[in-house]
């Protein structure tokens, strides 16, 4: 029984007790603050609001344009790391599983893995000096003979600057889980294969591939449930008054509202209005994933 597994590794149990703690202080007991969202929070007054407003503040924010611009930045630069920062780290692990030289594969995966390990704040250092008018990449324009741009000035490069940081600080560190996969699939099969006649690429496609899919699929879900949640702290250090057209994403304009402009109720009505969003795609892709090929979450 239960009781009895406890009993005989209650050690084992109690290293569950700070992480569990953890959840519970810092993720679940803050929930109760989005009833803020329905009540006038003031400074200074009452922690749960001073009088129940109903949705006077979804109505606000579901009528806003500024808002509904955010929406949609949000939602092109969710849908843009998705498309390059999911697949990428798949494709890096395969070209390094096939690398055989094992001095090699060591040092690229070394070199791969190094941007994770750089705080937001040195990342979006580097790419601040690196795109500056007088950094490496507007050098290079200059000696082409063009005049230098403005690049952390112009709307129109910021999500190619967003999603080309994220994919260097990223993508290295995602091939871990799975090139552990990669060892789970047992030899025998890429034997029989070879036997058939496949060549590498058939042996990728039918072998590998099936291989990391239970994998695949769980960041998969994983990911769709954070599509909106796109990375607050490198937008908040790139971002500028004059990129917020295409910059300008919820988490930063909550951060606007709710801390800078001390609009709590009005930023926890548009929290929860994502926090929802978020939990619909991940319910949503976990049923087409155990609907479709047979692994899911849950």
């Amino acid at each position: 029984s239960w009781s009895g597994a406890f009993r005989r590794n209650w050690q084992l149990y109690s290293l569950a007790i700070l992480p569990l703690l953890f959840f519970a202080v810092f993720r679940y007991a803050p929930m109760i603050g989005n009833v803020i969202a329905f009540r006038k929070f003031e400074p200074g007054g009452s922690v749960l609001g001073e009088e129940w407003v109903g949705l006077r503040y979804v109505n606000l924010f579901l009528n806003d344009p500024t808002f509904w611009n955010v929406f949609t930045n949000t939602a092109i630069l969710g849908g843009l790391t998705l498309l390059f920062c999911f697949p990428l780290p798949i494709v890096l692990a395969l070209l390094l599983n096939e690398v055989r030289n094992r001095g090699l594969k060591r040092f690229l995966q070394s070199v791969s893995y190094l941007p994770h390990f750089l705080s937001i704040v040195v990342v979006a250092g580097i790419v601040m000096q690196t795109l500056a008018i007088d950094g490496p990449v507007n050098q290079l324009v200059r000696a082409f003979g063009d005049d230098p741009v403005a690049f952390m000035q112009k709307p129109e490069w910021f999500r190619t600057i967003y999603i080309s940081s994220e994919i260097w600080q990223t993508v290295g560190w995602g091939t871990i889980l799975y090139l552990a996969a990669l060892t789970t699939i047992d030899e025998q099969l890429y034997e029989a294969a070879r036997i058939d006649g496949a060549g590498r690429w058939r042996q990728i496609w039918h072998v590998t591939l099936p291989g990391i899919r239970p994998t695949a699929v769980t960041l998969l879900i994983l990911n769709i449930g954070t599509f909106m949640a796109v990375g607050f702290e490198k937008v908040l250090l790139l971002y500028n008054p004059l990129t917020y057209p295409t910059a300008d994403v919820i988490s930063t304009y909550l951060y606007r509202m709710g801390v800078e402009s001390s609009n709590f109720s009005y930023a926890a009505a548009i929290g929860l209005f994502e926090a929802i969003i978020g939990l619909t795609l991940i319910l949503s892709a976990n049923l087409i994933s155990r609907r479709a090929v047979g692994t899911s979450l849950w």
